[in-house]
């Protein structure tokens, strides 16, 4: 009789999710099956973000607590997107904690944010977040 235990191939680079589909107030992300407004992506997951748990406003904007999440996932390059219209800022205490942890970060308009993401989700350990709106 044969194993029928599913072997999963070991993989040496914990990959996030790839963003399958972006319009304005909804960003589809493969492996889940209901859309994200607003978006927090990382190696092997994702989920909401939800702006009040630290207070984000468009400005002054991301804080360095709305990317701790990413790093604790093992994020080693950080997008960082401005919103469709770039009303969403981040705070230079944000680029400056991450800089000085050696990540790499992009901070990008929203759909150049969801390109740049998805070109680096094949080889690099890389979290984003990614607003939708404004």
């Amino acid at each position: 009789m044969q194993n029928s235990k599913i072997q999963e191939k070991p993989m040496t680079t914990k990959l996030s999710p790839q963003i399958t589909a972006f319009k304005w107030g909804r960003v589809d992300v493969d492996g889940f099956s209901e859309p994200f407004r607003d978006v927090k992506l990382y190696p092997v997951g994702a989920r909401a973000w939800d702006w009040s748990e630290t207070g984000t406003r468009h400005q002054p904007g991301i804080q360095p607590a709305d990317v701790t999440e990413l790093l604790e996932h093992g994020a080693t390059v950080v997008v960082l997107s401005k919103g469709v219209l770039e009303k969403l800022y981040t705070m230079p205490e944000t680029i400056a904690m991450l800089e000085e942890r050696g990540v790499t970060v992009h901070v990008l308009q929203t759909e150049q944010a969801v390109e740049k993401y998805n070109e680096l989700c094949a080889t690099e350990a890389v979290g984003a977040l990614i607003h939708s709106t404004c």
